[in-house]
C-alpha cells in the first residue's frame, strides 16, 4: 500500500470523540476550498460506524452549505433517525469553526432478493497503455500555477487514467460525455464498507468539470468560479476500489450558472457498481479576466 493510500485511509477511519461524535483530518489538494469528496466519504464513514454490519448504504445524499478550511479538522455528528425491520437511516451535518459546511442522509439496507437489470457498460478502451491524469498534467507543468502547481503534481491515492481527453489549458468545444478509469494506488482491507468509503472520496474527481466540455471552457479559467452544491451516490452492490473501476459520465443540461453531471461506476467485467448524480455552481466571474 503506498503512503499516500495510508494516509487516505487514516483520513476515512475518523476518530471518536462521544456517542455519535467524530472528528477527521483534512487534506489539501491544491483546490480553493476542502475537497468535497473527503467531506463526503468521511461522513459516510461516520454514518457507518452507527449501523449494524449487516446493513449496507445504499443512497447518499448530501448537500454543501459552506466552502470548508483543507487547514482544520471537521467534526461530524450522526442522528440516528430511524432503525427500521429493512432499512437504516442516518443524518450527519459536518462542522467546522462551529458552523455547518455539509449534510447528508445516508439509507443502510441488509441483502433482499429481487428483480434485477442494469444498464450496459460503454464500449472504450481499458486502462492498459493510457497515460495517468498525473502524467498528463506533468506535461504541461509549466501551465499550472506555481502556488498549487506541487498539489496538483504529488502522488495520489487514487490513480485515475482518463479515456477521453480534455486540455483544460487549451479547452475545446466537445460533447458532455467523459470516461475515466480509476482505482485505489494498492491493496485495501477486505471490509466492504471501507471500499464504499474509497469510492465515495473518488466519486466527486472529475464529475463536475464534465458541464464545461459543450462551452470549450476550464476550471483552470482565472474568471471561472466553481463549487460543488450537493451529491447524490447510490450503490448497487458490493465493489473494489482495488480493482479497475469505469467511470462514465456525462452532463444533460447547463444554466442559471448551475451545471448538473451524472454518472456510472462499472467494474472492468461490465458490472454497474454505483450511480452518481451531482450539481454544482458554475458561474462565470466578470470582476476577473
Amino acid at each position: 500500500m503506498s503512503r499516500v493510500l495510508e494516509e487516505l485511509l487514516a483520513l476515512l477511519k475518523l476518530e471518536p470523540i462521544e456517542e455519535n461524535l467524530f472528528r477527521g483530518a483534512s487534506q489539501d489538494l491544491g483546490y480553493r476550498q476542502l475537497f468535497g469528496g473527503q467531506v463526503i466519504g468521511q461522513a459516510l464513514s461516520a454514518a457507518s460506524q452507527t449501523v449494524e454490519s449487516e446493513r449496507h448504504v445504499h443512497s447518499v445524499h448530501g448537500y454543501f452549505l459552506r466552502p470548508g478550511d483543507a487547514s482544520l479538522p471537521v467534526v461530524y455528528t450522526v442522528d440516528r433517525v430511524r432503525d427500521g425491520g429493512s432499512f437504516t437511516t442516518r443524518r450527519v451535518v459536518a462542522i467546522q469553526k462551529g458552523e455547518s459546511i455539509f449534510t447528508m442522509m445516508a439509507s443502510f439496507q441488509g441483502d433482499e432478493p429481487g428483480y434485477e437489470h442494469q444498464v450496459k457498460m460503454p464500449e472504450v478502451p481499458g486502462p492498459e497503455g493510457l497515460a495517468s491524469d498525473i502524467e498528463l498534467l506533468r506535461r504541461r507543468a509549466h501551465l499550472i500555477p506555481e502556488r498549487v502547481r506541487e498539489k496538483f503534481l504529488c502522488e495520489k491515492p487514487i490513480e485515475i487514467r482518463p479515456v477521453t481527453l480534455f486540455d483544460p489549458f487549451e479547452p475545446k468545444v466537445s460533447e458532455p460525455v467523459k470516461y475515466v478509469w480509476f482505482r485505489a494506488d494498492g491493496e485495501l482491507p477486505e471490509d466492504p464498507q471501507v471500499h464504499k468509503y474509497v469510492l465515495a472520496y473518488a466519486s466527486d474527481f472529475n464529475l463536475i468539470t464534465t458541464v464545461l466540455q459543450p462551452h470549450g471552457a476550464s476550471f483552470m479559467q482565472r474568471n471561472m468560479q466553481m463549487a460543488s452544491l450537493d451529491h447524490a451516490l447510490w450503490f448497487h452492490g458490493n465493489l473494489r476500489v482495488n480493482d479497475w473501476l469505469l467511470y462514465a459520465m456525462d452532463s444533460p443540461w447547463t444554466g442559471n450558472s448551475r451545471g448538473l453531471a451524472r454518472g456510472h461506476i462499472f467494474t472492468r467485467e461490465g458490472r454497474l457498481v454505483a450511480s452518481v448524480a451531482q450539481e454544482g455552481l458554475v458561474r462565470i466571474r466578470q470582476d476577473k479576466r
